[in-house]
């Protein structure tokens, strides 16, 4: 491995790791009191859960068509300085809606802006992660993403308690927001071809998605399935009172730094033991539902960390891998088609365990741990496949 190659390639990942650390602060501060703001300017719960469902739906959907377009141009800088400006300065721009129409729109121009750039920076990054590693590139970029998805939230509400008005909070948020900005801009200055940190694939290899890709995403699909996501373990806390409602926000932070700490060991891990490691952490969040939804407040305690862990897999290995089987040049495509999948099938899942829970709560949490364990048997036959590739 060339040294020099290597620095290049980590101090690139860590400039797109700053840039994730100030956005996360803007867009997860925005997200933690956009529900109570909403209800403020006159919506009603439907609305809310309407304006949610549909920016996540629009989030992961949108990025096969800018995955597409990304690897077609070839202009993934352009591409994802666009995304990100609109994901983050549609977020202080909030702190002038008068109507909650507007609030919903500027809502949900945050997460197409978010579908935009995602495709095209992993892409990016996945050329960097080549040196460095993997699971250690893609573990590294989660770990600053979620340092700024705890300290977001924190600086908000700091900002509501000395202003007692949601529209000072969003507009503070523009510092963080001009902040990723500024860093990003450094990054296309100092790298203006990321893509020539990676070397081609070989001649005569396959230049499109391979069937072990579509393998995997349906893999990943089936995990993505049975994760229960906090939300609805926040709901089961406040509506049986297994924990006080302070710890509630609490134990969300909890497991983000899980998230963020699992993402750097197991993706350090991933690039020294290969795929193993990734069947392992999926093994153990598999479990999370169980803990959560079944026990009392020490096992949901353990839940929580194993659901902490399959954060940590999902941003770190599970993105590294889709690195390692679609060549460089359908890369941003590769990522895009990968997220949409995966967050089709997180939307369908959460909304089928969201009505499974006022109806059993064993078939919710049969449906979420089998949902999960269901994708061993397929990432074992990626593991299988792709040892033969390489042999």
């Amino acid at each position: 491995m060339n040294t020099t190659n290597n620095r290049t390639a980590f101090r690139f990942v860590m400039l797109l790791g700053v840039v994730s650390l100030f956005a996360d602060m803007t867009y997860e501060a925005a997200r933690s009191i956009t529900g109570p703001f909403l209800a403020i300017l006159g919506a009603g719960a439907t609305v809310v859960g309407l304006v949610a469902g549909l920016g996540e739906l629009i989030g992961y959907g949108v990025r096969i068509i800018f995955g597409i377009i990304s690897d077609r141009t070839r202009r993934y800088w352009a591409i994802t300085i666009v995304g990100y400006a609109v994901n983050l300065l549609a977020v202080p721009a909030l702190a002038l809606a008068g109507r909650w129409e507007i609030a919903a729109l500027l809502i949900m121009a945050e997460r197409l802006g978010k579908a935009v750039r995602t495709p095209a920076r992993d892409a990016m990054l996945s050329h960097a992660a080549h040196d460095v590693g993997r699971g250690w590139a893609f573990g590294i970029h989660e770990a600053m993403d979620q340092i700024g998805a705890m300290i977001g939230p924190v600086f908000v509400a700091a900002v509501l308690a000395w202003k007692g008005r949601y529209e000072y909070g969003f507009a503070v948020l523009v510092v963080p927001a001009l902040l990723a900005l500024s860093v990003l801009a450094l990054a296309r200055v100092l790298y203006p071809q990321p893509h020539d940190l990676e070397p081609s694939f070989l001649v005569g290899e396959p230049g499109g998605l391979r069937p072990v890709f579509w393998l995997y995403l349906c893999a990943v699909a089936c995990i993505a399935l049975g994760f229960a996501d906090y939300p609805l373990a926040a709901f089961h806390m406040k509506t049986t009172r297994i924990v006080p409602d302070t710890w509630i926000p609490l134990i969300y932070a909890g497991t983000m730094g899980v998230d963020a700490l699992s993402a750097v060991v197991f993706g350090r891990l991933y690039d020294k033991k290969g795929f193993s490691v990734l069947l392992i952490m999926i093994a153990l969040s598999a479990w999370s539902a169980p803990l959560v939804f079944l026990a009392g407040p020490s096992s949901l305690l353990l839940g929580m960390i194993l659901w902490g862990v399959g954060m940590g897999a999902q941003e770190s290995i599970i993105r590294a891998v889709v690195a390692d089987i679609v060549p460089r040049d359908r890369r941003a495509t590769g990522y895009g088609v990968f997220n949409a999948g995966f967050g089709i099938a997180w939307f369908l899942g959460s909304a089928f365990m969201g009505f499974l829970y006022d109806r059993s709560m064993i078939g919710l949490v049969a449906f979420s741990t089998l949902s999960q364990l269901l994708s061993l048997p397929l990432l074992m036959a990626v593991r299988k496949s792709l040892r033969f590739s390489a042999s």
